[in-house]
């Protein structure tokens, strides 16, 4: 791709967008001062690209039929082999379609993406092949994982393996079907506003949110630095707290990995809570669109938790209640910044920059319309807040965290763990064909009150079946300390063991 000397009507088209004046003469002026680059920027172009080696054989794959597909969870199969031995030996794993493996299509959710094609492999991809994991293929996901709800991919929505018709939740909505009906062992998910914990609750499985950056976000396509995640998601703890021992720890390349601190997460299974202090958030329970039945089953669980030998006492966090209007500045003019105007990336960041997505996702420029509505809704925001107000309000958001965290850290001094509900619902039904933007949007964004918050606080969190209602899984969170996976990790497998959740 050369880069040549821009004309002189560029140049003058460049100026007016930034509000210069410039005559005729400083056109050419600043033309002639610009051949320098010009000559730097073709001399990067003519350099081989370093990016790390692809060192397992795989094909393209084939796309299922709708015959092979009914819930729409998965986007393309193709099996890619891994060591003959090690942790993830003998487990079948799915991508969340965000995740990069080499030659395998990826779209992210998002028609203006399809016939991408990565050339690397994330660092997640190689770990777990290096332990003998044997990849499937790739999940769908959400439109550019916008949405909680499971109903803004370009081909249409996943259904939820308990009831048809019903959120799978988002954005990792592919994998959570899969694991829940069976069809895979492990999935991979992505969490920015509770896109690995949704999908989670409303499917019934396990699924982890580490800590920032304990898991290396590099080959994954990013929304945001300040709150990408991604995480293991299946169907037991046990095999949650595996995957993430391959998973975790610094790759070299990912700019969140700051002050990574891992554990051997499967010693903390089996060791009961007897003796350890449950904080049940009261701030987490009774939202304006809380089921009283959803906040019965978590209450219950924590009762649980209690006769299995936990001290267990309600907390009062007041902050919480406001985590996700401090999470959306930083998530919506994030996502404009970097996912949408920086082609994917953005600048300013020692990561790996996959430059071959940066080209091909340029083109949502011309085919903006196939967006998805959650996502145009927070596209036109961040950019007027970006027009009108600058960038004081991201900025603000973040200091605040600072006060967020602190909250939450002051009660995690008395309590191992936090609980409350993973979300204040159950599945809800899919927007149909003729649905209204406003109901579109409220099924995408109206269950974050109980995730958003630790995207930007950075605490790990864990969603674990705890019940059903109607026919449909009921989700426990629990939110541990600053890279203290191995508590969470504890006390969700203590309650696991306990008995047959679907029965609760």
């Amino acid at each position: 791709m050369t880069v040549s000397t821009p004309t002189l009507d560029q140049i003058a088209e460049l100026a007016e967008d930034m509000g210069m004046n410039l005559t005729e003469a400083d056109l050419t002026s600043f033309q002639g001062l610009m051949g320098a680059y010009v000559e730097h920027y073709n001399i990067v172009e003519k350099m081989p690209d370093v990016v790390p080696e692809v060192t397992y054989p795989r094909t393209i794959g084939t796309r299922p039929s709708a015959e092979e597909n009914p819930l729409n969870a998965w986007y393309y199969k193709s099996t890619v082999k891994g060591a003959d031995t090690g942790k993830l030996a003998g487990k079948t794993v799915v991508l969340k379609d965000n995740v990069m493996l080499a030659g395998v299509p990826m779209m992210n959710g998002s028609s203006t993406l399809e016939g991408y094609i990565p050339d690397v492999d994330a660092t997640i991809v190689t770990r777990m092949l290096d332990e003998g994991a044997t990849i499937v293929g790739k999940a769908h996901c959400e439109l550019f994982c916008l949405s909680g709800g499971s109903h803004t991919n370009a081909t249409g929505p996943v259904h939820n393996p308990h009831k048809m018709g019903y959120s799978a939740g988002g954005s990792s909505s592919g994998s959570g079907a899969l694991v829940a009906n069976g069809e895979v062992d492990l999935a991979i998910g992505g969490d920015q506003g509770g896109s690995i914990r949704i999908p989670a609750s409303f499917c019934g499985i396990v699924g982890m949110k580490g800590t920032h950056g304990l898991v290396p976000y590099t080959g994954v396509m990013p929304i945001e630095v300040y709150v990408d995640h991604t995480g293991p998601m299946t169907k037991t703890v046990a095999d949650n707290a595996l995957m993430m021992e391959v998973l975790a720890g610094p790759d070299g390349y990912d700019s969140r990995q700051i002050g990574c601190k891992t554990a051997k997460y499967t010693d903390a299974l089996g060791k009961g809570v007897k003796g350890m202090k449950v904080g049940v958030v009261l701030e987490g329970f009774g939202h304006d669109n809380s089921m009283p039945e959803v906040d019965e089953k978590v209450k219950a669980a924590a009762e649980k938790l209690k006769e299995l030998g936990a001290t267990v006492e309600e907390v009062s966090i007041p902050m919480h209640t406001i985590g996700g209007a401090i999470w959306s500045p930083i998530g919506i003019e994030g996502l404009y910044q970097t996912m949408m105007q920086g082609d994917g990336y953005g600048v300013s960041r020692n990561d790996l920059y996959v430059t071959g997505l940066m080209d091909f996702h340029r083109s949502w420029r011309e085919r903006a319309d196939e967006l998805s509505e959650s996502l145009k809704l927070c596209m036109l925001f961040g950019a007027y807040a970006d027009k009108y107000h600058g960038k004081r309000f991201y900025g603000k958001a973040v200091n605040l965290v600072t006060a967020l965290r602190a909250a939450y850290d002051k009660a995690l001094e008395e309590y191992d763990v936090l609980l409350m509900p993973t979300l204040p619902m159950t599945a809800t039904p899919l927007p149909g064909p003729d649905a209204s933007r406003e109901e579109i949007i409220q099924r995408a964004f109206e269950m974050l009150a109980n995730t958003a918050p630790f995207d930007i606080s950075h605490h790990p969190a864990i969603s674990v079946p705890c019940g059903m209602v109607d026919g449909l899984p009921v989700g426990l969170q629990l939110v541990g300390k600053l890279w203290d996976e191995a508590t969470l990790y504890q006390v969700a497998d203590a309650y696991e063991q306990s008995g047959d959740w679907t029965t609760y």
